[in-house]
């Protein structure tokens, strides 16, 4: 598949973060109370810190889309985060877009889970 590393990241992000709003419903909370949570998990910052948590688990060619997502020419960069964690943000999105239109669920899960798991963790969820 050869999307550009754009497209893969669009689709990437809804990826995300539909998994982490499916997380966040296991939890019975008020809606703003998810909003805010899921912000925690979705954005360049903890993206950039899951990369860290999962690059060693990448295979040759999923570390391959990762640095075509990463080294995409990107828009504007928010203020909130450094342009390397967008740029590893913007990677980490291509991949989860590049596994879920290759029908890779199970490998989603699987990184999608460390990341969650770790994240979780330093924010005592």
């Amino acid at each position: 598949m050869m999307l550009s590393p754009s497209t893969l990241a669009f689709v990437g992000d809804a990826v995300f973060g539909l998994l982490v709003r499916t997380k966040l419903s296991e939890v019975e909370r008020p809606i703003g109370e998810l909003h805010k949570k899921s912000v925690d998990y979705v954005n360049a910052n903890a993206q950039a810190e899951g990369f860290e948590m999962i690059k060693d688990m990448l295979s040759e060619k999923e570390m391959s889309v990762f640095k075509r997502g990463r080294n995409n020419h990107v828009g504007g960069i928010p203020k909130s985060t450094t342009v390397g964690a967008y740029h590893a943000a913007t990677g980490v999105e291509a991949l989860f877009g590049y596994l879920h239109l290759s029908g890779e669920y199970d490998r989603i899960n699987e990184l999608f889970d460390v990341i969650w798991n770790g994240i979780s963790a330093k924010n005592n969820m």
